[in-house]
């Protein structure tokens, strides 16, 4: 029978296992609604499971919230009771507090660990099909009492309007409740049945939701680190993915998983830390390592035997005269070399050769980009523009300029590490772009000292005219070239055609060393 409302009573109790204010529940709709993959999974679940919705939102609320809270089992609705367990277990389970670190606040991250839940959620519901329609039977049975009550309090209502109109007093409307009544006892009885049927059967099934939940949550862990770890080896910082739409943080996993370089980022990432590292350790006009002693003004050097003068009230004068002399004795020093202004400029040679593996079975590409984008991240701490020159022949070249005072889109250096030109090798075109972008910037903007990195696992001739133009030019503009040969000890020998123009050249010979070119990092 219908309630006043017209609608078929609902069972007491909540159907959501974990407490929620309005606008967490909308956090949940919303991301219900924009992800293609949730709305397939409740689908799935629901043709074959009740109540499989309110146990995804459940889970989702579980690692989404600051603090959840779930709620005791006398407090949900019979049906809504296994949810309730198994939310409690996934809650309980050991790995849950690692699983909240990647995705409390964070509404993809949330949703992210339920799709990864699933596979274990799926195989318990299949298994506890039994223990879930006996909490249906008990909240149907539940339902099914409290029938016989209502229709006696329509009943005595209607009676009692009826013996208000004939002026007969309350007596008909209390003789009319008495038989109505008299059905709600056995039907009690049965829920209570039904009730306590329901609750063995969820207590038998408990070691094997616990388990369950261990798997999920674990399965969760692994998945959620994954990708938090692949959008920090990429770059992605947390704040701007709290910002970035869901259908596009989505397709820019998608993409960072089964892209080119979707093998390396582990590489990618140990770059951009070692790199990181190497920033921390480099002090601008620092003094560097202690070679002697000098004479000079100096007072941040000043050797103690030189300071103990001040002790003295008749040597003060003394001091003071050769202060002003110059003539203090002072620790003498070799400090590294201070970094340029210019742009940063990352040649990157993407010849066929390149694809060639090296120990570990790391392509000389993915070294070759990994580093390059570590160059980029080195660029964009000192507040200097960076540009990534892709080479291969002489006809073949693309550049992708990423200016200091602009975000980095992820989308654009994804296209820089993804992009491979093939080919054979030419040296002249890209270092010429190269020298132009910088003569560019000095022109435009009086920046000089730009550095030029040159990865390549090849060698190749120049001409003479181009060798001339090439030193002007460097001249001129004050730029240093680093080059690095992957894989290619023989354009490191002497006389080689990198040695003549390169400032700094290191071989690169194990590619699983990323620390072969830390101190690059200490000299851009």
């Amino acid at each position: 029978m219908a309630d006043s409302t017209g609608q078929e009573p609902t069972e007491p109790g909540h159907t959501g296992a974990v407490a929620a204010d309005p606008y967490d529940r909308m956090a949940w709709r919303d991301l219900y609604a924009r992800s293609a993959a949730l709305r397939e999974l409740a689908a799935e679940l629901a043709a074959r499971h009740a109540h499989t919705t309110d146990l995804l939102a459940d889970a989702f609320l579980a690692a989404y919230l600051a603090e959840p809270r779930v709620r005791e089992a006398a407090e949900m609705a019979p049906s809504r009771r296994f949810n309730r367990e198994v939310v409690a277990e996934l809650a309980a389970s050991p790995g849950f507090a690692a699983l909240r670190r990647e995705t409390a606040g964070d509404p993809y991250a949330a949703a992210l660990a339920v799709l990864a839940e699933a596979p274990a959620l799926r195989l318990l519901l299949d298994r506890t099909e039994p223990v879930r329609e006996a909490a249906d039977r008990a909240a149907e049975a539940r339902r099914s009492a409290g029938r016989p009550a209502r229709t006696a309090g329509e009943t005595a209502r209607q009676a009692g309007a009826t013996a208000g109109a004939l002026g007969a007093g309350a007596t008909s409307a209390d003789g009319a409740a008495g038989p109505a009544s008299a059905p709600a006892a056995p039907a009690g009885q049965a829920a209570s049945r039904a009730e306590a049927a329901a609750r063995q059967a969820l207590e038998a099934a408990t070691p094997g939701i616990r388990a369950a939940a261990r798997t999920a949550t674990a399965q969760a862990v692994r998945v959620t680190r994954e990708e938090a770890a692949l959008m920090r080896a990429w770059g992605v910082g947390h704040g701007e993915l709290e910002r970035m739409p869901y259908e596009e943080r989505a397709r820019l996993a998608e993409r960072l998983r089964t892209g080119r370089l979707a093998r390396w980022a582990e590489l990618i990432g140990r770059f951009r830390q070692m790199a990181d590292g190497e920033r921390a350790r480099k002090v601008e006009n620092a003094t560097g390592e202690l070679i002697g002693v000098t004479l000079g003004d100096d007072l941040s050097r000043v050797l103690p035997s030189e300071l103990a003068h001040l002790g003295l009230p008749e040597l003060r004068a003394v001091f003071a005269a050769r202060y002003a002399a110059g003539e203090l004795m002072l620790y003498d020093s070799r400090g590294e070399q201070t970094t340029g202004q210019g742009a940063v400029i990352a040649c990157v040679d993407t010849s066929h050769s390149m694809y060639e593996e090296g120990p570990g079975g790391i392509t000389r590409e993915a070294w070759s980009k990994a580093c390059a984008l570590a160059l980029l991240d080195q660029a964009r701490h000192a507040r200097r523009d960076f540009v990534g020159i892709l080479f291969s022949a002489a006809d073949k070249l693309q550049v992708f300029r990423f200016p200091a005072g602009r975000p980095a889109p992820v989308e654009r250096v994804l296209e820089f590490a993804e992009t491979f030109l093939g080919g054979g090798t030419s040296y002249q075109r890209p270092l010429s772009a190269a020298a132009a972008l910088l003569a560019e910037e000095f022109d435009t903007a009086a920046r000089g000292r730009g550095d030029i990195v040159l990865i390549t696992d090849d060698e190749c001739g120049v001409t003479e005219q181009w060798t001339r133009e090439w030193q002007e030019a460097r001249h001129r503009l004050g730029f240093r070239l680093f080059g690095l040969a992957v894989g290619a000890p023989t354009a490191t020998a002497s006389g080689s055609v990198l040695e003549a123009l390169c400032d700094n050249l290191r071989p690169i010979e194990d590619l699983t060393d990323v620390r072969a070119a830390a101190d690059l990092f200490r000299l851009i």
